[in-house]
């Protein structure tokens, strides 16, 4: 890649950090879960803190960045060679995003699976995008000085490791701190051993201290033992996963990282999710004056096809949006159908996932059609209207990392019932007779009777007017912007730096 020709260097005051991102997705350009909300914000905060950042990612089918500058690209795995481009699109003065643009890797139906099976070419795709995004960071003219390099679940896992291994291939971030966050501890990259001879990533790769997991190569493993600090999506979580329950077997792994390890909880775009200004509601509304939900519950109830008298307008109504998986409780929710569908109350339903839960709910909305109403697929106004419509809104998770649809509901007044696990159990303080400053309600095992508990709990307290508009209000006060997030961020990438130049004192 020629690096040579001159360039403008981006304009703006020397900020604090220099800050190198990679990821398999980013919000708004390639989305299929939170991921993609942290690697779209993180950036942006940090910017705002004076922070020099750019994002690489894949430049998926679909994909477009108008105005973007086109460098060449070359990337060379193993014995095959791949030509493609680099489109550098400067987003701020101090902010860029970099997408790859390999189509025979990237130019498909579907980000990492088609069909429910994943691409049998994912090890390619994403040791390419590791190595594209190290290649664009050695040859580019406007990257100033790179302090951090921070990756991003499996997908990004092997940059800090090829780091660590090739130091004088990629001198550029030799010496800079590395991160590796998790976001999702259930996904980690594990392909089979020949991978490692096959895109010549180097024997050191396949080794007990680095890579090598149960005789596999695991990618996400590589990048955490090779980082300087690792992070996950919430103080709980981090918790949890060094725990044989919630750590998919690398609670050992996660273990032996010691106070290296920590959780930062994600924050939410708040100038998305507001409903003072959401331009998908009908209403909008502040805490100040909540008059326009009443507005909105009646757009998301005829939308849903269900009945809007007043009688229907007093009665509760509770919101999913959720993947249809095993992970997000679908399974307590189905074992529970009779008696919540008992209770007064009308639900709605939005998602998408396993084709048996999306048979199951379809089936239950067939059942009781004046008291459930549901959708398959995701629909982005669809999701903010429920969160400004719905009066409570239920996560009853197995794991969740973090969790955002939670704190969009606090934001909107719309009251959540969780399972206490990982960042659910960091942003509700569930309401009780000695409960101070209640914003939801909590329930701890994950079992149907738990949950019905929990939302037999939340209608009873829903009929008291006073303590309900008190959880509202609550909620809407807390704030999970990326601002308070984004400064832990910087305290880790001050560990990571020093912690980097301590390996490079040795």
């Amino acid at each position: 890649m020629n690096g040579s020709r001159p360039r403008k260097s981006l304009a703006g005051r020397t900020p604090r950090l220099g800050v190198l991102h990679i990821a398999s997705e980013a919000a708004p350009w390639a989305k299929t879960g939170g991921l993609a909300d942290v690697v779209g914000a993180l950036p942006v905060a940090l910017e705002t803190l004076g922070h020099r950042v750019t994002t690489v990612l894949p430049l998926y089918r679909g994909m477009a960045l108008p105005g973007a500058e086109i460098r060449p690209l070359e990337i060379t795995l193993g014995t095959r060679r791949w030509r493609g481009s680099l489109h550098v699109l400067a987003q701020g003065a101090t902010r860029r995003v970099v997408a790859v643009d390999v189509p025979e890797w990237y130019d498909r139906d579907g980000l990492y699976a088609q069909g429910g099976r994943d691409h049998p070419d994912n090890a390619e795709r994403f040791a390419g995008l590791a190595q594209a995004a190290l290649n664009f960071t050695q040859d580019d003219g406007d990257a100033g000085r790179i302090d951090i390099v921070h990756a991003h679940d499996w997908q990004a896992g092997l940059v800090p490791a090829l780091i660590r291994q090739q130091p004088s291939r990629w001198t550029r971030v030799a010496r800079a701190g590395l991160v590796m966050t998790i976001h999702n501890l259930a996904y980690q990259g594990l392909f089979p051993k020949d991978v490692v001879s096959r895109l010549g990533l180097g024997g050191d790769m396949f080794t007990l201290a680095v890579g090598e997991f149960w005789d596999q190569l695991s990618y996400l493993k590589c990048g955490i033992a090779s980082s300087d600090m690792v992070t996950t999506v919430s103080p709980s979580y981090a918790r949890e996963t060094v725990q044989p329950e919630f750590g998919f077997a690398f609670d050992g792994v996660l273990h032996a990282v010691g106070d290296r390890y920590v959780g930062i909880l994600n924050g939410i775009d708040t100038s998305v999710w507001d409903p003072a200004s959401d331009p998908f509601l009908p209403a909008r509304y502040s805490a100040g004056d909540v008059t326009g939900k009443r507005h909105n519950k009646r757009a998301l109830l005829e939308h849903f096809g269900l009945p809007v008298g007043d009688d229907a307008l007093s009665r509760p109504v509770i919101g999913i949006v959720s993947r249809l998986v095993n992970q997000k409780g679908c399974d307590l929710v189905l074992a529970s159908a009779e008696p919540l569908m008992a209770l007064d109350a009308t639900w709605v339903v939005l998602g998408t996932g396993e084709s048996h839960y999306e048979t199951a709910f379809k089936a239950l909305a067939a059942r009781f059609p004046s008291r459930m109403g549901v959708q398959i697929g995701f629909d982005e106004g669809v999701a903010h209207v429920i969160e400004a419509g719905a009066d409570l809104f239920l996560m009853p998770s197995r794991f969740e990392p973090c969790g955002l649809n939670q704190m969009y509901s606090l934001r909107y007044g719309t009251v959540p019932v969780v399972r206490a696990v990982g960042g659910l159990d960091d942003t509700v303080r569930g309401y009780g007779p000695r409960a101070r400053r209640a914003n939801g309600f909590k329930f701890h095992e994950a079992t149907p009777d738990a949950l019905l508990r929990a939302m037999r709990q939340a209608l009873r307290v829903y009929h008291r007017p006073d303590r309900w508009a008190a959880l509202m209000r609550e909620g809407m006060s807390d704030d999970h912007s990326w601002g308070p997030s984004a400064r832990e961020y910087v305290k880790v990438y001050r560990q990571a730096r020093y912690a980097a130049a301590q390996r490079w004192a040795e």
